[in-house]
């Protein structure tokens, strides 16, 4: 079955990579990994190569790749769990720096079950409850070959099939996390914001030096490039991002971590508020949209995690969105901590 190559990696840049390592994804099991392992499908960026740089087993690729099945019949195949239960949008199979080893072809699978990691074995048996999402599609040697995938349904792992062996640099499941609100006790506080509870950045002014996405990833932030960064502003008025939470919800502490932005923190933050469950994205932006202050303008510290009590916080809720303004600069992670509703 052929397939048009004219996608864009850019057509899922609004959607977050489930199977990346820094949310939860894990390699679980792969028929052969002979030349290089699987674990490398997940790491994050594109694949590096080093000509004649050589292991016991061959040219070092980063990636995975198996032996020469010695023919053009049957097929390798590797299991990845997700970060996070989600809906699949898209895939990118990077086959970049193989090139006259890459697999001609390659499938996608995908399963819906509660504890991947503890039933690798039955996940790896021919009778698996796998659902084809991707058919058998021609696969380009050296690029991000890239799919829109158009199943509705919420899944927790993918099989990557290719035919019949090779390499492949880097898997990407493009995706939107999916979040079971009424197995979470309504008394327990949670991330609102948090990308695996289903937070969303829907927009913001600018971020010419950190990733708008990175403010609600898990953790803190690894660097100064793990970060929203915006460039520094020279004229009038302030920077800002929108964050979408995961679900409408109450408010009980936020955080804004600084961490790593040490000659570049903003001077001052503040934070407003929504409730706009069906609100398109682009209205929100609107400079005319009813938006209430949430947290009152305060000083922001280098490096530091601000922790913004329940005292401070002006409105309780119910809220769907919130707006992070600052003067410019670096923050690392934003934290909207409360119960859903």
């Amino acid at each position: 079955m052929e397939r048009n190559f004219s996608l864009e990696p850019a057509v899922f840049a609004n959607l977050v990579d489930l199977a990346q390592e820094r949310l939860g994804g894990k390699v679980l099991f792969a028929t052969d990994e002979f030349f290089a392992p699987k674990e490398s499908l997940i790491k994050p960026g594109r694949s590096s190569f080093t000509p004649s740089s050589f292991s016991e087993t061959g040219q070092i690729y980063d990636g995975w790749e198996t032996r020469r099945r010695g023919g053009r019949e049957g097929m390798d195949y590797a299991i990845v769990e997700l970060g996070a239960h989600c809906v699949i949008r898209g895939i990118d199979i990077d086959t970049n720096h193989f090139l006259g080893n890459h697999p001609p072809y390659a499938a996608l699978d995908a399963v819906k079950n509660e504890s991947v990691g503890r039933d690798i074995h039955q996940l790896s048996k021919e009778d698996a409850h796998w659902q084809e999402i991707l058919p058998r599609v021609p696969i380009k040697q050296g690029c991000q070959n890239i799919f829109a995938i158009a199943s509705p349904d919420i899944w927790t792992a993918v099989r990557l099939r290719i035919f019949p062996d090779g390499g492949v640099a880097r898997l990407r499941i493009f995706g939107e996390p999916r979040i079971d609100w009424g197995k979470v006790p309504d008394d327990k506080i949670v991330d609102l914001a948090l990308i695996t509870n289903g937070g969303i950045v829907v927009a913001c002014n600018d971020m010419f030096f950190g990733n708008k996405d990175n403010l609600i990833y898990p953790g803190r932030g690894l660097n100064m490039g793990d970060g929203w960064e915006t460039k520094r502003r020279r004229e009038d008025g302030n920077d800002w991002v929108i964050v979408k939470l995961g679900s409408a919800g109450t408010v009980d502490n936020i955080e804004i971590d600084t961490n790593h932005f040490k000659g570049n923190a903003p001077k001052e933050g503040w934070i407003d508020w929504i409730y706009a469950p069906a609100s398109r994205v682009d209205y929100l932006t609107w400079p005319d949209y009813d938006w209430e202050p949430l947290v009152a303008k305060q000083e922001l510290h280098p490096h530091h995690q601000h922790h913004i009590h329940h005292d401070k916080i002006s409105h309780k809720g119910p809220i769907t969105h919130v707006r992070l303004n600052i003067n410019n600069g670096g923050v690392s992670r934003l934290r909207i901590n409360g119960h859903h509703i």
